[in-house]
């Protein structure tokens, strides 16, 4: 790392830490206020409308105890003529306002007649007379609707009718509570009721001096009257039979309503024919002061009724989409039981499916079924040096992200080191050719706070960790490590990765610090001890090469006179040759010999000691030499970058055969000696070549060289498809362990999904394009593009006719699939998310979509009915669907850790027999879930080895395996699904929540 970058790295973390992102903190804040102001407006609209309810339901009662004794019309007429010479006086200033109003109401009225058993009978006539709407400040009244829209939606009744006296209206000798009809009161008004106790009992004599004040007279349409009834019964306050019972009774929610109560609208008897029957609506006029007390405390009721409904918010929010919409109608969604998590401050509604009926009593437990690794593809060659040995088991062992991979290159069998934390940097070979030296990155944990690097040594036979060496010693991690050979590596020299490249040797057996010196702020890339004198140790790296004397715990440094030869940027590598030389490889594709010479003192003066200089530069390489090798007859071989050659030379530096590897492998980054004759070759895009100079290299580890975020597995066989910002698109093999083909692309793919009949898969790009391949030809067999932003997700439906494609742009594009997935034609467009789409998946039949996208949002789409947006997401709860990737859910919410911002989890997967749930989160972990998991912090099984965020997970068509894939370390895992039974997650589920035991601890795998 150069100089200027860390000082720039400093600044960066320097003035991060100086000045907090007040911009962060201010957004948050917003974004919690902006939360409680809409949670709070939503409460303050679902009381209103148990309000408006409430008084709409008085006059259908009114009317029932009407049709059970006809006697009460009497004394209810009594009544309101005496309420209509009140009335007349009050409206004496606003009659000539009104007048108009009432001449609708008297209108409307004749349209309305009943039968003689007091039931409503049909529509005289519905046309509405035009005239304007209005509003009277006076008398705080509604404006009126006319036509169907009053049919619909109603006018609110006076909220002075709160009880009916009915003992002057019965016969003689019946009871009065076999026929009071109860009302039912609200949920979250008892605050309300009780607040107007104590204004009745703190307002004395005042009380008697406030009016009523009539506003309007209209009838109730019969349509009204069972929109009532259904909305009534939907909302879980009444059923239909309570209301139309004729025992029934009325009983106001507050007993002393009764000597306050206004009357009632007129009812005339005549020759066997009724009046219509009116409501009226009415506001009680009162102390100012009083009247702000009063809102207060509705305030505090509203917060509390938001408290007891959980649901408030998402069913205020589709009654007010719904309103305008045509056949909609307010406030008749149902209830339902749902529950509400937060993601960054946004609260995300879940609706409970039906079968689950005690939410609360459900347990959570980690499933049966456990992973094993079973299979790692990829090398990490692209950054890496000196990473590739080979063992006398016949094992090739190298790394990538947090594994250290033990390949058996003839029974192709492999096995793992998995110890380290984070992703590992360098390796190295003890001289018994059976120990191992492995160093890390530092890396952060999920809270941001760095993870101390170490040193492992360990056995490669038996895979056990023999010592840790320098936890909390290293910063920021590991670059490179050597055994020293001349004491049969008593010690191990070790060079960080901070920025002065501190360089420490360690005593192997007691694992303590034996010396420490600051080496130099420029780049190191290597170190090693001289094979014949453990106290000469030599770095090289950028513009440098360092003779490094240890004595008595003391380091002395020599640095390596270029004199007349250029001074390359870089010295990649070096060896010592059997005679005791150093040979370094540079940038300039020169082998440079460097050996003692005695000192100039024509140069450097009297005093001057002996110095090491290039005795000798031999032309090697086209472009830089990045690795060479020691054999054992004294030869050399050598690797080049820009010409991809392996040179072997003589021991007297003379060449004697040379290769080329395949341009698509890259270039040569690392060799290792087999037997003399065969070799194993690192490239520098992450491949391992085994051959000879005679026969040619042919590839036995492949993998993808960039970030990695497209993953398909196969619907009927054991291959899989990747995709990433390499521009390859990789077939794998996952019971024979290889790469079938790889293609590369003009753009990089970043998704993929098989068509359900196996032929063909499609692969979306960054450019809004995506392909069709065939799978036997690698042909392109059809193309299109959606936009310009790039897609993220695409996704056959079950049998295979639609296509959905998932895109930055905000938009699903819905394709018609035919000709056995080889034509597509645009079926339509999904439009109603705000942010970039991430995730989709189908239903079981084919004809919805649920999604997620980049803002948290979880929306329905019928696609059947023309890729129509489902507003009411409470009618999708119990729907099934074909796969589960979708990461926010119901059924998948408790894989969502507490305090997650949203970003967390980046893909998760259900297996196909439901039963589990795999999950990729950004700490490079996999975690395995029950399905369905849909409580906080349910537990699970965690998997290390993701050296960087896991970017997708997906089970094999059979579930025997799972794959993972990394997003920088460019590593996939396969895993093997091991244990379990056969529990279907139905069943699991119903059971779950009939009873209630304690979840135990996650565990870790």
């Amino acid at each position: 790392m150069s100089s200027s970058t860390n000082s720039l790295d400093d600044v960066s973390a320097d003035s991060s830490a100086e000045f907090p992102d007040r911009a962060s903190m201010m957004e948050v804040r917003l974004q919690a206020q902006e939360d409680e102001i809409t949670l709070l407006k939503s409460s303050l609209a679902d009381a209103l409308r148990r309000i408006r309810l409430h008084d709409q339901l008085l006059p259908l009662m009114k009317q029932q105890l009407i049709a059970v004794n006809p006697g009460a019309a009497r004394v209810l007429n009594q009544v309101c003529c005496s309420d209509g010479c009140t009335s007349s006086r009050k409206l004496s200033s606003s009659s000539a306002v009104d007048g108009s109003r009432h001449a609708d109401a008297s209108q409307l009225s004749e349209s309305i007649v009943t039968n003689a058993n007091g039931h409503i009978g049909g529509l005289k006539s519905l046309e509405p007379r035009p005239g304007p709407v209005t509003l009277d400040r006076s008398t705080q009244t509604d404006p009126i609707i006319r036509g169907q829209d009053a049919v619909q939606i109603g006018i609110s009744l006076s909220r002075c009718v709160k009880s009916l006296e009915l003992e002057d209206a019965l016969p003689p000798g019946q009871p009065v509570e076999g026929t009071r009809a109860k009302l039912h009161r609200v949920p979250g008004m008892e605050e309300e009721d009780e607040e107007q106790d104590e204004d009745e009992e703190a307002g004395g004599e005042q009380e008697k001096e406030l009016s009523w004040t009539s506003s309007v007279e209209e009838p109730i349409q019969p349509t009204t009257i069972r929109g009532l009834q259904r909305e009534d019964y939907q909302d879980g306050s009444s059923s239909p039979e309570e209301v139309a019972s004729p025992s029934a009774s009325v009983r106001t929610s507050d007993p002393n309503l009764n000597s306050r109560c206004g009357p009632l609208a007129t009812i005339q008897e005549g020759q066997g024919q009724k009046a219509p029957l009116v409501r009226r609506n009415s506001e009680k006029l009162g102390n100012p002061e009083r009247q702000r007390k009063r809102l207060d405390k509705k305030a505090a009721s509203s917060a509390n009724l938001l408290a007891r409904s959980p649901s408030l918010e998402n069913r205020a929010k589709e009654m007010i989409a719904g309103a305008g919409s045509p056949g909609s109608r307010r406030g008749t969604y149902s209830q339902g039981q749902s529950i509400k998590m937060f993601i960054r401050g946004r609260p995300i509604t879940m609706y409970i499916p039906s079968n689950i009926q005690n939410y609360e009593d459900l347990k959570m437990e980690p499933p049966s079924e456990r992973l094993e690794l079973d299979w790692v593809y990829g090398y990490r060659g692209r950054d890496c040096r000196a990473n590739l040995y080979f063992l006398p088991t016949g094992e090739a062992v190298y790394f990538i992200a947090c594994v250290i991979v033990l390949y058996h290159i003839n029974n192709r069998t492999q096995r793992h080191y998995r110890k380290h934390t984070d992703c590992v940097r360098c390796l190295t070979l003890h001289p018994d050719k059976v120990r191992v030296a492995s160093g890390q990155s530092a890396g952060v944990d999920k809270d941001g706070k760095p993870l101390q690097p170490c040193v492992h040594i360990w056995d490669s036979t038996s895979l056990v960790t023999l010592q840790q060496i320098g936890l909390g010693t290293f910063q920021k991690g590991v670059g490179s490590v050597a055994f020293s050979f001349a004491d049969s590596g008593a010690f191990l020299c070790v060079i960080d990765d901070s920025n002065e490249h501190m360089l420490s040797v360690w005593d192997c057996n007691k694992g303590t610090k034996y010396a420490e010196v600051k080496s130099t702020n420029e780049a190191v890339f290597a170190v090693e001890f001289n094979p014949s004198d453990s106290t000469s140790i030599i770095t090289c790296g950028k513009s440098h090469v360092y003779f490094w004397t240890l004595n008595a715990g003391q380091f002395t440094k020599k640095q390596g006179i270029f004199g007349k030869y250029k001074k390359p940027k870089f010295i990649q590598c070096f060896v010592f040759s059997l005679t005791g030389d150093v040979l370094t490889g540079d940038s300039e594709g020169n082998i440079l010999t460097w050996g003692k010479s005695a000192a100039d003192i024509k140069t450097l003066g009297k005093g001057a000691k002996e110095t090491l200089q290039i005795m000798r530069q031999t032309r090697a390489h086209e472009g830089s030499v990045f690795t060479l090798c020691t054999l054992q007859g004294g030869g050399l071989l050598s690797g080049g970058g820009k010409d991809r050659k392996i040179i072997r030379w003589s021991a007297d530096l003379a060449p004697e055969r040379e290769c080329e590897i395949p341009e698509n492998f890259g270039a040569v980054r690392t060799l290792a000696d087999v037997d003399g004759e065969e070799l194993l070759v690192g490239t520098t895009r992450n491949a391992i070549l085994r051959g000879t100079f005679s026969d040619g290299f042919v590839a036995i580890v492949q993998g993808h060289v960039d970030e990695m975020w497209g993953l398909a597995t196969h619907p009927s066989q054991s291959i899989f498809l990747t995709c990433g910002h390499d521009r390859q698109v990789c077939l794998w093999n996952t019971e024979e362990y290889k790469l079938d083909w790889c293609i590369s692309l003009e753009e990089y793919g970043l998704c993929a999904d098989f068509c359900p009949n196996g032929s063909v898969v499609s692969v979306g790009l960054n450019t809004g394009r995506w392909l069709v391949l065939d799978l036997l030809t690698r042909e392109v067999v059809s193309e299109s593009t959606d936009g310009n932003e790039q897609l993220s997700v695409m996704r056959y439906s079950p049998d295979g006719s639609f296509l959905a494609v998932g895109s930055h742009d905000n938009f699903i594009y819905i394709y018609n699939v035919t000709e056995s997935g080889r034509r597509y034609i645009r079926f339509g467009k999904c439009n109603g998310h705000s942010s970039f789409i991430t995730h989709l998946d189908w239903s079981k039949d084919g004809k919805y979509i649920m999604s997620n996208s980049g803002d948290y949002e979880i929306l329905y789409w019928d696609i059947a009915a023309g890729c129509k947006l489902l507003r009411n997401r409470f009618e999708s709860k119990d729907r099934e669907w074909a796969s589960y990737t979708c990461v926010l859910g119901f059924h998948v919410m408790g894989v969502w850790l507490e305090g997650s911002d949203g970003t967390d989890i980046n893909a998760l997967c259900r297996s196909h027999s439901e039963r589990m749930v795999a999950v990729a989160d950004d700490f490079c972990k996999v975690h395995l879930f029950q399905y369905p998991c849909p409580k906080p912090k349910a537990p699970s099984h965690k998997y290390e080895g993701h050296g960087s965020h896991v970017t997708n997970v997906c089970f094999t068509h059979s579930d025997s395996h799972l794959l993972s894939m990394g997003g920088k370390d460019t590593c996939i895992l396969q895993w093997k699904v091991v244990g379990g039974c056969a529990v279907d997650s139905r069943e699991r589920l119903a059971s779950a929540s009939s009873t209630s035991t304690s979840s135990p601890e996650p565990t870790t795998g």
